[in-house]
């Protein structure tokens, strides 16, 4: 009997062994996926206007996002004047009610709230780089009602059924961390450890989305509990090196890289991308899922190379052969 999509993504994250590789593709091929989260969201991105904690979005291009271009807190004097969103608010989580019934045997991916994105979109990038050096107790604090507001929502998201937790943090640049890897491990990395727990002990599988070259501190992030690292960029850090460092460890969540081989590759190298990723970062029990990137006009994705990906990865879960974990279970090395 076939595994249902559930299961077959939550198999495949623990190194269980699954009958197929799980996917998240177009609408035309289908997912493995349903979505569950806060409405209004604190971390909501807009196209243009002005967000619950003030900052304005203005949008300039085809992406189906904008930039902050004002910030409400460059300033720590102002804290008494940011407006900090009330994570209870009773209508954020009417959409939980029967979200596990929606979802029906799909993998419930619940939305958390980002730990540094959101940070800089309150207070500016450089501005949140400075800060780093020159009051570090002052941006720890804004960090925590981050984290708080993301242990509140792991119980409410617990309650109504969700599978996994998932934000967005891009730390990386090209070819490097944002800032320092040992800034981050004084600052940041304690406070995912508290929310990556509090998530496991709900029983909530941990799923983070981060681009850029983030090879610096990844072996932190499996450490303090991230089980599942969406990256659509491979090739700036590496197809291999990230194959060797961490295949096996942790699983990858990835569309064939959205900057290169997407947008430069013939159809033919971009179907021989998929394979190869799938053999680099996964493994038999498990490891890879693989994905579409959905907002292809804002990186410059043409149809044909969509649907030759998409057909691909299809291709290739359906060869996948079910290979059950050893005797001493998960093949999961850090669990």
């Amino acid at each position: 009997m076939a595994m249902t999509p559930r299961e077959v993504v939550s198999r495949t994250i623990r190194f269980q062994g699954a009958d197929r590789i799980p996917y998240a593709l177009t609408e035309a091929c289908g997912t493995d996926f349903a979505r569950v989260g806060m409405d209004p969201s604190p971390d909501g991105r807009r196209q243009n206007g002005v967000d619950e904690w003030g900052c304005v979005w203005h949008n300039i291009g085809v992406s189906s996002l904008g930039e902050v271009k004002e910030y409400p807190l460059v300033d720590w004097a102002d804290w008494d004047k940011l407006a900090i969103p009330d994570i209870r608010l009773a209508e954020r989580w009417k959409g939980l009610s029967g979200a596990r019934e929606r979802a029906g045997d799909k993998f419930l991916m619940a939305s958390g709230i980002s730990l540094y994105e959101r940070v800089h979109f309150i207070r500016g990038l450089e501005t949140t780089w400075v800060a780093i050096y020159t009051s570090p107790a002052e941006l720890g604090r804004l960090i925590d009602v981050l984290v708080d507001m993301n242990l509140y929502a792991i119980e409410q998201y617990a309650k109504a059924g969700a599978d996994g937790f998932m934000f967005c943090d891009d730390w990386g640049l090209q070819n490097r961390l944002m800032i320092s890897p040992e800034s981050w491990r004084e600052i940041w990395k304690p406070r995912y450890a508290r929310v990556y727990q509090a998530a496991h002990d709900a029983g909530l599988l941990t799923l983070l989305h981060s681009c850029g070259d983030i090879t610096a501190i990844l072996d932190d992030l499996i450490e303090v509990g991230l089980d599942v690292i969406q990256m659509d960029q491979q090739e700036n850090m590496g197809l291999e090196t990230l194959g060797r460092r961490f295949a096996g460890r942790i699983t990858f969540w990835c569309p064939v890289d959205i900057q290169e081989t997407m947008v430069r590759g013939s159809t033919q190298e971009i179907r021989q991308y998929c394979r190869m990723l799938v053999s680099t970062l996964g493994r038999p029990t498990g490891g890879i899922i693989v994905k579409w990137y959905g907002d292809p006009a804002a990186v410059g994705h043409k149809q044909e190379a969509i649907d030759a990906m998409c057909d691909e990865f299809l291709k290739i879960s359906r060869e996948h052969e079910l290979v059950e974990p050893g005797p001493t279970g998960q093949a999961n090395t850090r669990k």
